[in-house]
């Protein structure tokens, strides 16, 4: 048990970093902008205004709600609140963040978790499809489920009817952790049908939202929560969707974190294939037919001893591909865009070289297009 002088402190903390996602027009960009300029969540509530006047973006209307006395206390509020259900806070630059998620611009500044779950394990996938699956979608998504058992993924979703429980159904069902990311706070199950099912997946996942205690459901919320869906995890599998499903946003969502996506094909005539044919066609997503598919392009069976490595191999490396190496070299395991703003190579270019130097056994790569030099 924390001392009692510890846990009043984390409180403070948490109380402030509540209270600074309750201030209409902050956002998670400009949330962290001002954590990043002034500190912590605290120290931008108590600065003084004209250095917040400083701040980029950050104007007259903002400061005025920074030093509302309402805000804490609606923060108050919600710190009692998640301290009755036993819900946990997690703020962006806690050890328990998800890391998949931080590295996206918008990812929420706090998360609200209930249950039991470690969202930094080794292998996240989330899994979307519609909300009206059909005896194909959830016989892949059982099939997919029992096939990557071993490897002891955590599987993420929206706990909505269709694809969505039937994923979290699969998931409990076969020993898996799995979480489910919902567009409301954590005092309801919606839809309530799948309550039971929640409180099974408490006990090995649950639940997960960014928005405080009795937020009613809106359809502005639902691509807030879908971005959440794509950035926890190293891939998301389109089991099932037509062209205009919300699974398409999580899709093109991944796909803007540079994560990986899939999609299971369909008949053409099939209404709830046709968006899945439509990222396949257009090479937004790879094709995903069974369990094998999944491990072999994420990787998951890589061996477990290498060939040495060349010792002189480093040396032969010009122009970019020593740019590469030196970056690997000095930060560790970089994903493509921290090593595009390190290296300043284009994508493309990149994408290339990437590829050449893990064939010549120079690095690694791992799901969520991360490399690291072979050691």
């Amino acid at each position: 048990m924390l001392p009692g002088s510890v846990l009043a402190s984390m409180q403070s903390q948490q109380l402030y970093q509540i209270a600074l996602t309750l201030i209409a027009g902050i956002g998670p960009v400009k949330a962290k902008l001002l954590i990043a300029q002034c500190g912590n969540a605290e120290q931008i509530f108590r600065e003084k205004k004209n250095v917040l006047l400083k701040i980029p973006d950050i104007g007259a209307l903002t400061i005025s709600l920074l030093h509302d006395k309402k805000i804490l206390q609606r923060a108050e509020q919600e710190l009692r609140f998640v301290d009755e259900r036993g819900i946990q806070i997690l703020f962006y630059t806690d050890t328990h963040y998800p890391e998949r998620l931080k590295s996206c611009d918008d990812s929420p500044v706090v998360l609200y978790t209930r249950g039991k779950m470690e969202l930094n394990t080794q292998r996240v996938i989330s899994i979307v499809g519609t909300r009206t699956a059909t005896s194909y979608g959830k016989g892949f998504c059982a099939e997919l489920l029992q096939g990557i058992k071993a490897y002891s993924p955590l599987i993420i979703s929206g706990l909505a009817y269709g694809i969505d429980v039937c994923a979290h159904r699969n998931a409990v069902n076969t020993g898996l952790a799995t979480a489910a990311c919902v567009a409301h706070g954590l005092d309801k199950v919606y839809p309530s049908l799948h309550a039971p099912l929640a409180a099974e997946m408490e006990k090995n996942g649950g639940l997960i939202s960014e928005f405080p205690g009795y937020t009613k459901m809106t359809p502005e919320l639902f691509p807030m929560r879908n971005r959440i869906i794509a950035g926890l995890a190293d891939c998301t599998i389109v089991v099932e969707t037509d062209e205009r499903g919300g699974s398409m946003i999580t899709a093109n969502l991944a796909n803007s974190y540079g994560r990986e996506v899939f999609a299971v094909p369909g008949r053409y005539y099939d209404q709830h294939s046709t968006g899945c044919n439509s990222l396949i066609r257009k090479n937004l997503a790879a094709i995903i037919t069974s369990p094998h598919d999944l491990i072999q392009y994420m990787n998951w069976d890589e061996p477990k001893t290498r060939p040495p490595k060349q010792l002189d191999l480093f040396s032969q490396l010009e122009g970019d591909a020593s740019k590469i190496a030196q970056a690997l070299s000095a930060h560790g395991k970089m994903n493509i865009d921290e090593l595009k703003l390190a290296t300043d190579i284009s994508f493309g270019t990149l994408s290339t070289l990437l590829l050449d130097l893990e064939f010549q056994g120079v690095l690694r790569s791992f799901p969520g297009k991360c490399f690291e030099l072979n050691k």
